[in-house]
């Protein structure tokens, strides 16, 4: 029986996150996600937030010793195909999940570096951009920052992050030890939304995508989810990538607005397509 439950076990995917009590990012987004694209999903609560669809006006992250008991739970228990990490909180934090992720270094690690929320709302200081660029992207298999993102990790302190191109950003950014970069092009001015992924011999693939209308959140954490999920099922970083971000334009074309606020992503678009019966 042990044998056979095993065999049938979908992959394992843990999400180091926070929460969003109105489902749309965090430890919901992903565990929706992961769900929906065949996976089980697993998870570590970061911090606690007050939000709603306009913003967030509050955030708790946990006692460190709090993420990482969850997480070494979990991982003495079952076995995980792939990491996902969202909005960690403090540096303490930062240094705990660094600490678990060093334990088990053959499982791919997918990084949506959280350091703002959509309505403006600073959640990572300058001290934990630098503890996540030391501790954790020497970890990192994909991380997916948006171009505001991507600057500020890129920064040096040394020139202006804003006069450099995208390119010399992901380059810095491979150079901490990260193995590929997702740049997603939805704060640009641009037609259509490019998505460029950087591995160590530069581009590796770029996709264009169809700008759609309103402010959505939650897309960066389906995204980054997406990918675990792709990565966890054993496909190639290039074909993950891909298959994550038509998932995740499809849950943004069928995105819906249940507050005041931005649209949320339907992560079960699929489930919702049903056909008028018959007269």
């Amino acid at each position: 029986m042990d044998s056979l439950s095993s065999q049938l076990s979908p992959p394992l995917v843990l999400s180091f996150a926070a929460t969003d009590s109105t489902g749309a990012a965090g430890v919901a987004a992903d565990l929706m996600t992961l769900a929906s694209m065949g996976c089980h999903p697993l998870s570590v609560v970061t911090a606690i937030t007050v939000q709603d669809s306009v913003g967030v006006s509050s955030v708790l992250a946990l006692d460190p010793e709090w993420v990482e008991a969850q997480a070494r739970a979990v991982l003495e228990d079952m076995p995980v195909d792939a990491f996902k990490l969202g909005m960690l909180g403090s540096v303490d934090i930062i240094a705990v999940v660094a600490a678990v992720l060093a334990d088990y270094p053959d499982v791919p690690v997918v990084f949506d570096p959280v350091l703002s929320s959509g309505g403006g709302a600073e959640l990572a200081d300058d001290e934990m951009v630098a503890a996540m660029k030391e501790l954790i992207l020497p970890q990192t298999t994909l991380l997916t920052p948006n171009t505001l993102e991507i600057r500020r990790l890129a920064d040096d302190g040394k020139s202006d992050a804003d006069e450099l191109d995208f390119g010399e950003c992901a380059k810095r950014l491979l150079a901490c030890g990260c193995r590929h970069v997702l740049l997603t092009g939805t704060h640009e001015n641009t037609q259509q939304v490019v998505n460029t992924l950087y591995g160590a011999e530069g581009v590796a693939r770029s996709d264009h995508w169809d700008r759609l209308a309103g402010a959505y959140h939650g897309a960066g954490c389906t995204l980054a989810s997406a990918a675990a999920a792709g990565l966890a099922h054993g496909l190639p970083v290039g074909d993950a990538v891909r298959e994550a971000q038509d998932y995740t334009w499809q849950t943004l074309a069928a995105g819906f607005r249940p507050g005041m606020g931005q649209f949320i992503p339907d992560r079960f678009f699929w489930a919702r397509r049903h056909e008028a019966p018959d007269a």
